[in-house]
């Protein structure tokens, strides 16, 4: 069921630009019918304006016209998988709600989890009405 994501996100991850921390993030998100959106992480020289992996592979997404998601996959080539940052966790709650979060690496360990359990208590549109 996530070979598709997975494969995705390791394509994407190939395509990163991560020429100061050396530390190159694939990512993917599945919308409600079925399509795949990848993404990586941008780096800058000015740290601040990167741009992970999770929200290149959502943004891409929105500015096509998706808006309803059931998994987003991240992909990093350490010993211990990596989830999504909290800039990434709240930007994922906020345009996907509690949707899976499937982690790999490149030996071959993979976890899910729900977001909800990555960002317990969010933030979110409800509070500002």
């Amino acid at each position: 069921m996530h070979e598709a994501l997975k494969e995705a996100a390791l394509a994407a991850r190939q395509r990163a630009h991560a020429p100061f921390s050396r530390f190159l993030v694939g990512a993917a998100v599945e919308t409600a019918d079925g399509r795949i959106w990848p993404g990586c992480n941008v780096e800058n020289s000015s740290y601040g304006l990167t741009m992970c992996a999770e929200r290149t592979a959502i943004f891409s997404a929105v500015a096509a016209g998706a808006r309803h998601f059931v998994r987003c996959a991240v992909v990093v080539d350490t010993p211990k998988l990596t989830p999504p940052c909290g800039a990434c966790r709240q930007v994922l709650w906020d345009l996907c709600g509690d949707l899976e979060i499937v982690l790999f690496n490149l030996q071959g360990d993979e976890a899910a989890y729900r977001l909800a359990d990555l960002l317990p208590h969010p933030f979110d549109a409800t509070f500002l009405d």
